[in-house]
């Protein structure tokens, strides 16, 4: 792109509306920014970046005459507000909920995105991408639009649907740009400019162009006589509101419309594609009193267009004050299209350009200031339901149209032209019906025959108070209304709305009804009974359940008898031609006595016809011959065994042809009747298909191939299969080799051969044991081991230090086993798996004293076990003492250090042991050092852990991202005893001497032993045991070994949270670095001292473990 100020201008503006459109995602927030882009004098190639603008206006346009040019340019603009809503949306932070896909069978995008070459283009651009059979959508790893694209794009649709607009209405600032794009355009443009040359006089005498708009008029020839052009349409009122008409529609019966009501109402997508032609202004009408003034006021009440004196005048008479009147010269200059917003003449507020009522007051936007004192004024809330002033039917507050009649929330009532007929009748403003007789209300609707709303102006007084009857009550619209003659007839009485007394009366009829449904359902009654009933019974006041009940049954056999009636005369020979049956057998099969109906036929055929007598007759003999014909394709001949089984079945099919097919069957019913046992299926038996019909007769194989295969399973040698399993696996599968795998399957735990279908599996695992192996190994788990060993005999899944597989794994597993183990054992299961879930309470404690567990609700620190009724504190696991009341935790250990004898002489091995291992997942403490392995198993919940770190192990692959290691493995911090126990006691203490932190290493008095006296867990016979560690002790080392000494600083290190990287060495920076970060390549012309401290550097990131044990 150039960099002339247009393109600079163009950049800025671009970007700061594609800023407003991607973050709120409306199109009014960038409709000046829009405006601001279709002015600028840039070529189009240009000035769109994303959108191939020039081709598609080529496309749209090329070929075409100016008239077409514009029908498609129209269309084109349509087709581009579509796109942009379909942007805005995408965009949009409340996106709909169907926004991945666009359906081709949609109306709307049939008949304006698809009417059009390039749409799908755009939709393209916005991302839908997915080529579908019904339409386009987004791909499925797509989770979200990406909106700076989708408003980039939008802002460009938004952009050329304005500078089309703006060349369509003659009003686009350059429109040189798209002369070589819309030839027509610029042909229009050139003779408008040559017009307007000055010292030329022949050049405004010639014919120009017609605009692009505007339906061109045939010019006159020179060689025959000129023909008068056809008179375009007049200005007149808008048929929805009333006001001044710019357009009228050839496809809707030629009425005219104004531009907001015709936005509004061809938006509906069955008038989406109707061509309006724009209505000429003719000679301003003259007042309709005066005859000389201008029309400017106009009175839908009393049909009268005025001028603005004589209105003031005639309506300054006390009954014309409420009529509606509308600003004719006001309707006219806010009915042109504008780009700019209107103001409601009601209550001022500001609209939008494209809204058609106020958002405030809910008024059209052609209304005029509401007039004191009138009455019947529209609503004042969206919320609340209107009633339409044409149909009275009463709408949902957020409609804007009738749903009926389809006219504006507050248009008035379209004026009846008066009866054409003389005398006495009129016609109802309401129906159109002609009334013969001078009457109050109309005698087809009942409606009033003056305006119902009150408006209309009573008479005057001044009038003689006697009539002619002969004189109509509707009379042409006049001055002065006549009254009534008082003499002839009665004053008639206060009136009242009739319309809500007949939609309170149909409410009613309708509650009644819904009453009579309900209570018939609970006497076992169908609605369809009820609506069928009420035509029979309905004009009297008899229940419809009780008519059904006494009368029901003498209907039914006069319906049967009327159909056996009627095919007794359409018979052959009869002369009767009223449905006659069809016989494809013999006629000596008919049944003498005619056609044998039952009553349940005829109920189902009452009900089909609504409770017509007559209908229901001819029903029910086209649904009898329908199932004869289909008893007679099934081979049976006896026309009257067939009504007879009909009838007996209550014409059911499946009923009559079981009935049909007993005679047939007796003799095989016989045989298999005695009562001699049925002998064995014999494979080998030399009667094949004897044993085959038996397999489908007691085995319900699919097909009779099916039952071959099983018996050559059967009969094959050295096989030991039993006919229930060969037959589930046929049942199964058709191939041979499957089958044989099917039946051959090895248990892994008894190595013993079983059929699938006789071995359990686990929903962990793909192993599959037999029956009796599963059974044993679960309740040995159960009665023996922990509620943790229960996993799979074979692979030991799942994985139990995983909560997630766990739970999921014991919900299905004690399904499987509420069948297979005995009563005692699976409550014993239960037992233990309530204590597991137990033990996830945060008030769940476990003794120190003994090994059982219990909820705490009390929250001081002494509690009491209740099995061993010894007490211990509830937050240090310790042995309860006295000097332990009102005192923490740690200053009650800080004076055991000081004062207990017994815990002095223990030194360090009592620190050690008090410092124990604490399992992190049922916080159950242990007693133990952790010195030696790192893997400790905890013996209350089986949970696999690290003593130094608290981080479990993982049997396999863990869901670390990148670990791959396969192995029993667990993921250490750096100050972990895992990796700190390699260290030299020296470099430890030079750690903690860095820091300032003290330590021991001259034993306590009297506790100088040979040997260390600490204890820890030992693997002695196959089983945990806890005993001393026993290792030789060293001066300096506090009386400790040299692995229990080192522990002892670890802790101290740990305590302080000290971090051992400030003493790694350059190759453990490195590994350490490759271990937590990844691989770190030294740079170019990096030294070794600066890679290091680098690498420290990035090292010292990484946070220390957050489960590693600390003292606080």
């Amino acid at each position: 792109m150039s960099g002339s100020a247009e393109s600079v201008q163009m950049e800025e503006v671009r970007q700061r509306a594609q800023s407003l459109l991607s973050s709120s995602g409306l199109a009014q927030d960038v409709k000046a920014e829009v405006l601001t882009l279709a002015s600028i004098s840039l070529p189009v190639s240009e000035k769109y970046r994303h959108l191939t603008a020039e081709e598609m206006l080529k496309e749209n346009t090329a070929g075409r005459n100016n008239l077409e040019a514009s029908e498609s340019l129209s269309r084109l603009v349509k087709a581009l507000s579509i796109l942009e809503k379909y942007g805005c949306n995408l965009t949009s932070p409340t996106r709909p909920r169907y926004w991945r896909s666009v359906k081709h069978n949609n109306p709307v995008f049939r008949t304006t995105v698809d009417a059009i070459k390039g749409g799908r283009r755009v939709l393209f651009l916005y991302g839908y991408t997915n080529q579908q059979i019904d339409g386009l959508s987004f791909p499925d790893e797509v989770t979200e639009p990406d909106c700076d694209v989708v408003a980039a794009v939008t802002l460009e649709v938004m952009t050329l649907r304005t500078e089309v607009d703006m060349l369509l209405k003659g009003v686009h600032p350059h429109p040189e740009c798209f002369k070589d794009i819309i030839p027509g355009l610029t042909l229009q443009k050139e003779q408008t400019d040559d017009s307007n040359l000055p010292g030329d006089d022949g050049q405004g005498e010639k014919p120009q162009a017609p605009p692009l708009l505007v339906k061109p008029t045939p010019l006159p020839r020179q060689t025959q006589a000129p023909k008068p052009p056809a008179a375009p349409p007049a200005v007149g009122q808008c048929n929805l509101c009333g006001g001044a008409s710019t357009l009228v529609c050839p496809s809707c019966e030629d009425k005219p419309f104004c531009d907001a009501c015709d936005d509004l109402y061809h938006r509906h997508p069955s008038r989406a594609n109707h061509k309006r032609d724009k209505i000429q202004k003719t000679q301003p009408e003259n007042c309709s009193i005066c005859g000389i003034s201008s029309v400017s006021i106009q009175c839908s009440t009393c049909i009268q267009r005025l001028c603005l004196n004589c209105d003031r005048l005639f309506h300054s008479h006390p009954d014309r004050r409420g009529h509606s009147r509308t600003n004719l010269a006001a309707a006219a200059s806010t009915s042109s299209p504008s780009l700019s917003t209107w103001e409601c003449a009601h209550c001022t507020t500001v609209n939008e350009m494209r809204a058609v009522l106020c958002t405030t007051c809910d008024r059209p936007r052609l209304a005029t200031p509401a007039i004191a004192g009138q009455e019947g004024s529209g609503p004042t809330s969206q919320n609340t339901e209107w009633q339409c002033k044409s149909c009275t039917v009463v709408n949902q507050g957020s409609s804007i149209l009738c749903e009926v009649c389809e006219r504006p929330r507050l248009a008035t009532r379209p004026p009846v032209p008066p009866a054409p007929e003389s005398g006495s009748k009129w016609t109802c403003q309401f129906c159109t019906f002609v009334n013969s007789k001078p009457s109050v209300v109309c005698e087809m609707c009942s409606l009033p025959s003056k305006d119902a709303s009150g408006v209309s102006a009573p008479q005057p007084l001044q009038q003689p108070l006697q009539q002619p009857l002969q004189q109509p009550l509707q009379q042409p619209p006049s001055f002065t209304k006549e009254q009534p003659d008082l003499g002839a007839k009665p004053q008639p009485r206060p009136r009242v709305n009739l319309d809500l007394k007949r939609q309170k009366t149909m409410r009613e009829d309708g509650l009644v009804l819904i009453h009579q449904i309900r209570e018939a359902e609970k006497r076992g009654v169908s609605p369809e009974e009820v609506y069928a009933a009420l035509s029979m019974c309905g004009g009297s006041s008899i229940n419809p359940c009780d008519w059904l009940t006494s009368e029901l049954p003498h209907l039914l056999d006069e319906i049967c008898a009327m159909a056996a009636s009627v095919q007794l005369t359409c018979r052959p020979g009869n002369g009767g031609s009223a449905l006659p049956m069809e016989r494809d057998g013999p006629e000596q099969n008919t049944a003498p006595g005619g056609v044998k109906l039952s009553r349940a036929e005829a109920k189902l055929a009452w009900l089909a016809a609504g409770g017509n007598k007559d209908k229901a007759v001819r029903q029910l003999l086209r649904d009898r011959q329908v199932k004869m014909r289909e008893l007679h394709s099934l081979g049976f001949q006896d026309m009257s065994q067939c009504e007879e089984a009909l009838r007996q079945s209550g014409g059911d099919i499946k009923g009559a042809l079981s009935l049909l097919q007993r005679p047939l069957m007796e003799p095989f019913h016989q045989r298999i009747w005695l009562d001699q046992p049925e002998p064995p299926i014999n494979p080998k038996h030399p009667d094949k298909q004897r044993m085959c019909r038996r397999l489908l007769a007691l085995y319900d194989l699919p097909s009779w191939g099916r039952c071959e295969l099983a018996l050559s399973l059967l009969q094959e040698p050295d096989v030991n299969y039993s006919l229930e399993d060969v037959v589930q696996a046929v049942k199964e599968s058709q191939d041979r080799e499957f089958i044989r795998r099917l039946l051959n399957t090895e248990c892994p735990v008894c190595l013993s051969i079983f059929p699938r279908s006789k071995m359990q599996s686990l929903t962990s695992c793909q192993c599959s044991v037999c029956h009796e192996c599963f059974r044993q190994h679960f309740t040995i788990a159960v009665r023996d081991k922990h509620i943790r060993d229960m996993v799979c005999p074979a692979c030991s899944e799942p994985d139990i230090n995983d909560p997630e597989q766990l739970d999921s794994y014991f919900s299905t597993l004690d399904i499987q086993l509420r069948d297979c183990l005995e009563h005692e054992v699976y409550e014993l299961f239960h037992k233990k798996l309530t204590e597991h879930a137990l033990m996830k309470d945060p008030k769940f404690l476990w003794c120190c004293h003994c090994t059982s567990g219990f909820i705490n609700d009390g929250n001081q620190l002494k509690v009491t076990c209740p099995s061993c009724r010894k007490s211990f504190c509830a937050q240090c696991k310790k042995p309860w003492e006295p000097q332990h009341q009102d005192v923490s935790c740690e200053q009650f250990q800080l004076w055991k250090r000081e004062n207990d004898p017994e815990y002095q002489r223990q030194g360090l091995a009592g620190y050690l042991r008090d410092n124990g291992i604490t399992c992190p997942e049922c916080k159950f403490q242990y007693a133990l050092t952790k010195g030696g392995c790192m893997h400790f198993t905890c013996s209350q919940c089986r949970h696999q852990f690290c003593s130094g770190c608290n981080n479990p192990y993982y049997k396999m692959e863990c869901k670390i991202p990148q670990c791959k290691f396969p192995g029993l493995h667990a993921h250490h911090p750096r100050d972990c005893l895992f990796y700190l126990r390699d260290w030299d006691s020296d470099r430890l203490q030079a750690l903690l001497q860095r820091s300032g932190v003290a330590f021991n290493t001259d034993p306590s008095n009297e506790t100088q032993t040979d040997f260390c006296g600490v204890m820890e867990q030992k693997d002695e016979g196959g089983q945990p045991a806890d005993s001393p560690c026993g290792l030789q002790t060293q001066p300096g080392q506090a009386g400790l070994c040299m692995k229990h000494y080192r522990e002892y600083l670890v802790s101290l290190i740990n305590d302080h949270s000290l971090d051992p990287a400030v003493l790694y060495e350059a190759q453990e920076l490195v590994v350490a670095c490759q271990r937590y970060l990844g691989d770190l390549k030294k740079g170019d012309g990096e030294d070794d001292n600066a890679f290091s401290t680098r690498l420290l550097k990035k090292l010292m990131e990484v946070p220390l473990g957050e489960k590693v044990p600390r003292s606080k």
